[in-house]
C-alpha cells in the first residue's frame, strides 16, 4: 500500500480513529493487524518472511538473555544473524553474485552454468531485517532487555508507518513506546499532519514532477547531450532527496498522529559543509545503524590511520551494496568512502583547517553538493557503462537542452526546488520571519492550506512508487 495512494488515504484515518477510540489494552493488537494488512497489500505471502524474521530474532534474543556461557551466546547471535542475512541474500543478492561470478569466469575463458532465481524482491526487506538484527545485537550487548511479549515485538518489527522504507528504528526508542498509555493530543496530531503534508509536497510536487525528465534522459543516454544529462543529474539529486525524505516525513508524521515519536531521518543534507557532515544529515537512521553495528565493531577510528581508512571505506562499500544488487551502488558507496577518508586527511592538515567565514562556508556547501551530485550519477545509472557515458557526455558533448514536456515543466521543477531549498535554509539557520515564525492555529491552517493548494496544482497523482522501496 503506497502512501500516495487512495487506499492509504482511506486506511490511515480509519486506523487513527480506531487507535484513539479503542481502550489502551487493545491498541497494540489493532496496530499489529493493521500493519500486516498494510504490508500484505503488496504480496500477501511475503508477510511470512516478516513473521520468520520476527520469530527467529525474538526467540534468539530470549536464548541469548538466558545463556550465561559467552560462547553459546555468540552462537545464538551469529546463527540468528546468518539466517536472516541469508534470506536477504537469496532474495536480493543471489542473482547478482552468480551473474558476477559467471562474468568473471567468462573473462577467464571458462563457461559455467549458474542458477538464476526469478524472485520478486519483497518490499522493505532490507529495512525490517536490519531493524530486527539491530534489536538482537542490542540484546546481546546488554543495552536493551529482551521483550517476552511476542506480539509487542512483532509490532516493533512491522509498525506500518516505517515498515517498508524506514526510518530504521532502534528498539531502545520504539519498543518502550508500545507500553506507553498514549493520550490524544490535538497539537501533536496537527504537527503530525503538517509533517505528512510537507512529505506529500516533496514527493508529489517535486520528486514526481522531475522524475519524468530524469527517466527520459537516463533511460536513453546515447540520444542526449551533456547539457541534458547535467540537468537530469541535478533533478535526480533532488528527486531522490524529496522521494525518500518525503516518505520519511510522512512516516514520522503518521506515527506522531498516534502518539509515537520516530527518529529524524534527514537534516538538511544539501547544506552540509563536509562529507562527514553530509552523512550526519542523510538517511540518519541507516548511517547510525552502520556506525554502531559495522564501523565501530571493525575498529572505528580507534586504530591506526590506515585501518581507520579501511574501516571507513569498507563500511561505505557495504552501505552501497545494501542499497542495491548492482555494481553502480558498490562504486557509489566506495566513492563516498574515499571522500570521507579524504575529509579525515584534510582535518589533520593544519593549514587547511582555517577559520570558517560565511564565504568559505558557502564554497564548502557548493563543493560538497557538486560531488554528492556526481555520486548520484552512479546511483541512478542503469549500469557502470551508463554512468561513465553520462560523465563523458557532461564534459565533452555540449548542445541544446532536451526540453522533455516543455520549458514550463523544467521551470516548474526549478521553482519548486528553489522553494524547497529556501525552506531548508529557514530550518537550518533558524530564520525569524514574523509572518510565518511561531505557533498559532491561524498559521497552521494557512500553512496546511498552502501545501494542499500547491499539491493540487503541481502534484503528480499517477501513484509513482517510492524509490527506496526497491531496497
Amino acid at each position: 500500500m503506497l502512501f500516495n495512494s487512495l487506499k492509504f488515504l482511506l486506511f490511515f484515518p480509519i486506523v487513527c480513529i480506531l487507535y484513539w477510540a479503542l481502550p489502551a489494552r487493545f491498541r497494540n493488537g489493532m496496530l499489529l493487524v493493521a500493519s500486516y494488512y498494510f504490508y500484505m497489500n503488496w504480496e500477501p505471502v511475503y508477510a511470512l518472511l516478516i513473521m520468520f524474521s520476527t520469530v527467529t530474532t525474538w526467540g534468539a534474543s530470549l536464548m541469548i538473555d538466558k545463556e550465561s556461557d559467552k560462547r553459546r551466546r555468540k552462537l545464538w547471535l551469529g546463527g540468528c544473524i546468518a539466517v536472516n542475512i541469508g534470506i536477504l541474500f537469496i532474495f536480493k543478492y543471489f542473482n547478482f553474485v552468480t551473474e558476477s561470478v559467471f562474468n568473471l569466469l567468462s573473462i577467464a575463458g571458462l563457461r559455467l552454468e549458474v542458477p538464476h532465481f526469478a524472485l520478486l524482491l519483497p518490499v522493505g526487506i532490507s529495512f525490517y531485517t536490519f531493524q530486527a538484527i539491530g534489536y538482537i545485537i542490542d540484546v546481546s550487548r546488554g543495552t536493551v532487555q529482551p521483550t517476552h511479549n511476542l506480539a509487542r515485538y512483532a509490532l516493533f518489527v512491522s509498525f506500518f508507518p516505517q515498515l517498508v522504507a524506514g526510518p530504521i528504528e532502534r528498539s531502545s526508542n520504539l519498543l518502550p513506546q508500545f507500553d506507553y498509555r498514549h493520550r490524544f493530543n490535538a497539537l501533536e496530531t496537527i504537527e503530525g499532519l503538517k509533517l505528512m503534508m510537507f512529505g506529500y509536497f516533496m514527493k508529489l510536487c517535486i520528486a514526481d514532477n522531475v522524475s519524468g525528465y530524469v527517466d527520459a534522459v537516463y533511460n536513453n543516454l546515447p540520444f542526449h547531450n551533456g547539457m541534458s544529462v547535467l540537468l537530469a543529474s541535478f533533478f535526480f539529486t533532488f528527486q531522490i532527496f524529496c522521494d525518500f525524505g518525503g516518505y520519511s516525513l510522512i512516516a514520522i508524521g503518521a506515527a506522531r498522529c498516534m502518539g509515537f515519536t520516530l527518529m529524524q531521518n534527514f537534516k538538511q543534507p544539501y547544506l552540509a559543509t563536509s562529507f562527514k557532515d553530509f552523512w550526519r544529515r542523510w538517511h540518519v537512521s541507516l548511517t547510525s545503524w552502520f556506525t554502531d553495528y559495522v564501523y565501530i565493531p571493525l575498529g572505528g577510528n580507534r586504530c591506526s590511520k590506515k585501518r581507520h581508512a579501511a574501516n571507513t571505506i569498507g563500511t561505505m562499500l557495504i552501505s552501497g551494496l545494501w542499497h542495491g544488487a548492482n555494481w553502480t551502488f558498490v562504486v557509489w558507496g566506495g566513492a563516498h568512502g574515499a571522500l570521507l577518508v579524504m575529509n579525515n586527511v584534510k582535518r589533520r592538515i593544519k593549514w587547511l583547517n582555517f577559520k570558517e567565514s560565511r564565504l568559505t562556508k558557502v564554497i564548502n556547501i557548493c563543493f560538497v553538493f557538486l560531488l554528492v551530485m556526481a555520486g548520484w550519477v552512479f546511483f541512478r545509472a542503469n549500469s557502470l557503462s551508463d554512468a561513465l557515458l553520462a560523465f563523458k557526455k557532461m564534459f565533452s558533448e555540449p548542445g541544446m537542452l532536451y526540453k522533455g514536456e516543455g520549458v514550463p515543466s523544467i521551470l516548474l521543477g526549478l521553482l519548486l526546488i528553489g522553494i524547497l531549498m529556501l525552506r531548508e535554509m529557514w530550518v537550518e539557520y533558524k530564520w525569524s520571519i514574523p509572518i510565518i515564525t511561531g505557533k498559532s492555529m491561524a498559521r497552521d491552517i494557512a500553512y496546511t492550506a498552502t501545501l494542499i493548494i500547491a499539491i493540487l496544482l503541481c502534484g503528480q497523482f499517477n501513484g509513482g512508487q517510492f524509490i527506496y522501496f526497491q531496497f
